[in-house]
């Protein structure tokens, strides 16, 4: 097959690789097919109705992350709508019940913060196991993910590099199916 063929042939390819996978695809006119595109980003919705306290510390963490990657934004719930993620502020430790990439529910414990933890470096790590991160311990305060174990002190609410990418990633591959729950205790 030459390269020509190759190229007409792969808008077919991707679509029958979404229909097998149960997502949607749609052919690209024949003159698009060679010219590069911008992906939209996944847009993850979240309720924070029941963070109480710690509702300015979700947005903060949740523009964290909107400003950090791109193939994923998470936005809030537009009213009387559900949303993909959930955050309730409870007397426990901060913990993400996952169930899916993109979806669960964040538990904005108050013994993190009653022990001098930052809230959006909490908001933003939480947020981050939602996106698909798993823990960093021990860890250096430059790793968001590395949650409590950096120290009271630390207040980088921020991804590194690494972990940036490895959520572009994840968010580039979301398949529509196969998804399993897991729950972070942090």
């Amino acid at each position: 097959m030459t390269s020509r063929r190759l190229v007409r042939a792969l808008p077919a390819a991707v679509a029958a690789v979404f229909a097998l996978a149960g997502g949607q695809a749609v052919a690209a006119p024949a003159s698009a097919a060679t010219a590069p595109t911008a992906a939209a980003a996944r847009v993850v919705t979240y309720d924070a109705g029941g963070a109480a306290e710690f509702k300015d510390a979700v947005t903060k963490g949740a523009a964290v992350w909107n400003q950090s990657v791109k193939n994923v934004q998470l936005k809030p719930v537009a009213s009387g709508q559900r949303a993909n993620l959930r955050i309730v502020a409870d007397n426990g430790w901060p913990r993400a019940q996952v169930t899916a990439l993109g979806s669960g529910t964040i538990y904005f414990g108050r013994q993190a913060v009653n022990e001098g933890h930052n809230t959006v470096r909490i908001a933003s790590h939480e947020m981050g196991h939602i996106l698909g991160l798993p823990d960093v311990k021990p860890g250096p305060c430059s790793s968001l993910m590395s949650g409590a174990s950096a120290g009271t002190s630390c207040t980088n609410a921020n991804p590194n590099a690494a972990e940036k990418a490895e959520v572009e990633d994840a968010f580039a591959l979301l398949e529509a199916s196969g998804a399993t729950a897991v729950t972070y205790k942090d």
